[in-house]
C-alpha cells in the first residue's frame, strides 16, 4: 500500500518512496520549495525522483545566475551630510539663516524622493528575479527571511540598506541560521528599524534585545523580562555609520550580565550564542518553517496534533545536530513522506508573491508590466520591502477577503489576457499569450491528446490545480463540467484562444487560491 492510500499521518522522517513519488508529488514540491513550474518540469521532476530533484532545488550555489543587485542601485542617496556641511546647517540654525536652512531642507526633500523611487524600482526587480531565477528555493527562503525578520522601508527611508538586508537574506537563503542572527543584531537596516542606533550604556534601548528573542528565535514564554534588559545591554553601541555596522565601544555596557542562564560580560555575540543553545531556539524555526512551507500550525506548538508536533520536533533536533545548518534539515523535509501526505491534505493559500510569480512560472505567461504586479500585490496585503509589522505578514485565512480576492482574480486575468479593470494594457498586442507549450506533455504521449478537449480540460485541471481535493477525481466533478461547456460552448476546437479561455476559467476558480 503506497503513502498516499494510508490514512496514518507518517509523523516521523521516513523518506517518500520512489514509486510514490509521481506527477502530483513533483508539482507539490515545486510550488512548495519554489513558485510553481510548468507541465513540462513538473514531469521532469517526476521522472527524476524525490531525490535527485531535492538535490536539484538545494544547490543553489551550482546553478549559475549572474545578477548583482546592489551594484545597480545608488548607496550614497541617503548618506548623513559630511561633519562640515553639519557644521554648516547648525550654524545656520544658530544664526537663524533661513536661506541655507531651506537649502538643507530642500537637499533632503530631493534625496527622498529619489529614494522612494530606488524602492519602487527595488520591488520591480526583485519580482523579475522571484520570476526569472532557475534558483527558486532561493528566492522563496529569501522571501521567508524577509518576512521573518520584518524590516520596512517605511520605517527606516533608506533604500540602500534595504538592499543590503535582502542580499543577506540571499546569500545566507540556505546557510547557518545561527549565523543569520549574529548578522542581524549588525545589520543597518534591523539597528535603524528597532532603534538600535540610539542605544546606549547607561539607557539601553530593549526593542531589538526583545524582537531577537520573541520573534526571530525563540518566541513567547521562554525568556523573561530580565532576559530581555539584561539583553538590550549586551547590544549596547551595536549601531552603524553611513552604509557600514560598527561597534562604539564607549556605547557598550561591558559589565557583567546574566541572560538565558547565561552569565558573563556578556555582548551581542554572547547573546546570540546563549539563544543558539536553547532547545526552544531550534524548534521555533523548524515550526515557522513547517508553516511556510507544510501547512499551518497552533502559536504553541505543544498544542499541535502529535504528528506535526513530533515532525517537527525531529527536524529541530537534525537542525541541532548540524550547527543549525538548514541545507539538512530541509533536505529531511523535502524527501519526507510526511511533507507530501501533509501537503496533500493542507492546501495553503497563495500569497500574493505566490500568486503572481507562481502564475507566470506554471503557466509561463508574459511578466507583462512589474509594476501593476508590485501594486497589484500591494491591494491583496503583501507590499515587498514594506511589512507592516515587525512580526511580519500574518498569511493564511488572512490573505483572503472580499477586496482582495477580486483583485487576485483581475491580475490572473491580466497575466493570460494583458486586460484589467479598466481596459487593455497597450503592451497586450505585443506581449500575445501562447500556451500551446503547457501541452507539450500530452502530445508526447499521444498525437491526439493534446487535440482532445475533454483530455486536455482534465490535464489542466491537474497541472493548474493539482490532485482532486477530496474523493473521486475531476472527471466526475463540477469543475470539469464547467470548462467542458465552455469549450463545447466555443466551438470545440483546442488553439491558443481556446486554451487562454480554459486558463482563464480555471484561474477564476476558487482552488486557483490554493497550493
Amino acid at each position: 500500500m503506497s503513502s498516499r492510500e494510508r490514512n496514518e499521518i507518517n509523523a516521523g522522517l521516513t523518506p517518500i518512496d520512489s514509486d510514490d513519488f509521481g506527477f502530483d508529488e513533483a508539482r507539490a514540491l515545486l510550488w512548495r520549495a519554489g513558485f510553481g513550474g510548468a507541465p513540462a518540469q513538473i514531469r521532469t521532476l517526476a521522472d527524476w525522483g524525490p531525490q535527485r530533484s531535492v538535490e536539484f532545488l538545494l544547490a543553489v550555489d551550482e546553478i549559475p545566475y549572474e545578477r548583482d543587485e546592489l551594484d545597480d542601485l545608488d548607496s550614497a542617496i541617503m548618506l548623513p551630510p559630511s561633519p562640515e556641511e553639519q557644521a554648516r546647517y547648525r550654524e545656520a540654525l544658530r544664526t537663524q539663516n533661513e536661506e541655507v536652512v531651506q537649502e538643507f531642507r530642500a537637499r533632503r526633500q530631493r534625496a527622498q524622493g529619489r529614494d522612494r523611487s530606488q524602492v519602487r524600482s527595488m520591488q520591480r526587480s526583485w519580482l523579475a528575479r522571484m520570476i526569472e531565477s532557475p534558483r527558486p528555493l532561493e528566492e522563496r527562503m529569501t522571501l521567508f527571511w524577509h518576512g521573518h525578520f520584518a524590516t520596512s522601508y517605511r520605517t527606516i527611508e533608506n533604500s540602500f540598506h534595504m538592499a543590503m538586508q535582502i542580499e543577506m537574506f540571499r546569500r545566507h537563503a540556505l546557510g547557518n541560521f545561527g549565523r543569520l542572527l549574529f548578522l542581524i543584531i549588525r545589520d543597518p537596516a534591523m539597528i535603524a528599524y528597532l532603534d538600535n542606533d540610539q542605544s546606549r550604556r547607561g539607557r539601553p534601548n530593549e526593542n531589538l534585545a526583545r524582537e531577537l528573542m520573541e520573534l526571530f528565535s525563540l518566541g513567547v514564554g521562554v525568556y523573561s523580562e530580565e532576559d530581555i534588559k539584561e539583553g538590550a545591554r549586551a547590544l549596547t553601541g551595536y549601531t552603524f555609520e553611513g552604509n557600514e555596522p560598527v561597534f562604539r565601544e564607549p556605547w557598550h555596557d561591558n559589565g557583567e550580565k546574566s541572560i538565558l542562564g547565561k552569565r558573563g560580560r556578556l555582548d551581542g555575540d554572547g547573546f546570540v550564542r546563549a539563544i543558539l543553545e536553547k532547545k526552544a531556539c531550534s524548534e521555533f524555526i523548524c515550526a515557522k518553517l513547517y508553516r511556510y512551507f507544510v501547512a499551518d500550525l497552533p502559536p504553541d506548538l505543544s498544542d499541535a496534533p502529535r504528528e506535526q508536533r513530533k515532525f517537527v520536533q525531529q527536524l529541530a533536533s537534525n537542525l541541532r545536530r548540524n550547527k543549525y545548518e538548514l541545507k539538512p534539515m530541509l533536505r529531511k523535509l523535502f524527501l519526507s513522506e510526511h511533507f507530501y501526505q501533509m501537503v496533500e491534505r493542507d492546501r495553503q493559500i497563495k500569497s500574493p508573491v505566490q500568486l503572481v510569480v507562481g502564475s507566470v512560472r506554471s503557466l509561463e505567461t508574459p511578466a507583462r508590466n512589474l509594476g501593476v504586479l508590485t501594486d497589484a500585490m500591494d491591494r491583496m496585503g503583501q507590499n515587498i520591502l514594506f511589512p507592516p509589522s515587525v512580526k511580519g505578514w500574518d498569511g493564511g485565512r488572512s490573505w483572503i477577503n472580499t477586496s482582495t480576492l477580486y483583485v487576485r482574480q483581475n491580475v490572473t486575468t491580466y497575466l493570460l489576457t494583458g486586460k484589467t479593470p479598466s481596459g487593455f494594457d497597450s503592451r497586450a498586442s505585443l506581449e500575445k499569450y501562447d500556451p500551446m507549450s503547457l501541452l507539450d506533455g500530452l502530445e508526447m504521449m499521444s498525437p491526439d491528446a493534446a487535440r482532445d478537449p475533454e483530455t486536455v480540460c482534465l490535464f489542466l485541471l491537474r497541472a493548474v490545480l493539482g490532485p482532486y481535493p477530496g474523493d473521486g477525481d475531476w472527471n466526475d466533478s463540477e469543475r470539469y463540467a464547467t470548462l467542458r461547456d465552455f469549450v463545447r460552448a466555443n466551438g470545440g476546437a483546442i488553439n491558443r484562444d481556446m486554451l487562454v479561455g480554459v486558463l482563464t476559467v480555471i484561474g477564476s476558480m476558487p482552488e486557483y487560491q490554493l497550493c
